[in-house]
């Protein structure tokens, strides 16, 4: 397995490790819970899965070329290892309210599930390839998107930590 997405499900699992089910609900005013962030990463996962699945079935690469905006976003994320605060999560990866029970034991899986497609495409078309688009920062090789996904989840795990007052 990467060992970004290794530390990644481990990290996420320990951040909500004993947490019941009213932990995993409570939020603040206008903020997510814990529920909805575990959410929002797990609907990241599938999503990540889909898209390399898509690749492998067109059997090509499906990324395109990058805008100069989308290469200074992968450089600020990707090598300063941040997010910028403030940006709205993807249509796609907005929580809607999934079975909490289904994303709490599923998460894992689902990175592990991400982990396959992604290291299979990376085997069939080349390292430095970049294969499938983020909606965000365009056209990622699988190392980036395995990179950004750590740098996404640590981001999440943060305020996680923070809400169980361990930051």
């Amino acid at each position: 397995m990467d060992p970004y997405l290794e530390r990644l499900k481990e990290t996420v699992a320990s951040a909500v490790q004993g947490m019941s089910q009213e932990d995993l609900a409570r939020h603040a005013e206008g903020k997510w819970s814990v529920a909805e962030i575990l959410e929002h990463l797990y609907l990241s996962y599938t999503g990540t899965t889909k898209g390399f699945q898509r690749c492998l079935e067109a059997g090509k690469p499906l990324a395109t070329s990058s805008s100069l905006k989308q290469r200074v976003a992968v450089f600020y994320v990707l090598n300063c290892e941040s997010l910028p605060s403030g940006r709205k999560a993807p249509k796609n990866t907005q929580p809607r309210g999934l079975p909490l029970d289904k994303i709490v034991a599923d998460v894992g899986q689902q990175i592990v599930a991400m982990d396959e497609a992604i290291t299979k495409s990376e085997e069939h078309y080349g390292k430095r390839t970049k294969l499938v688009d983020h909606p965000i920062l365009g056209p990622l090789t699988a190392r980036q998107w395995c990179k950004f996904h750590w740098i996404h989840g640590w981001h999440h795990v943060k305020q996680i930590l923070k809400m169980r007052g361990e930051s």
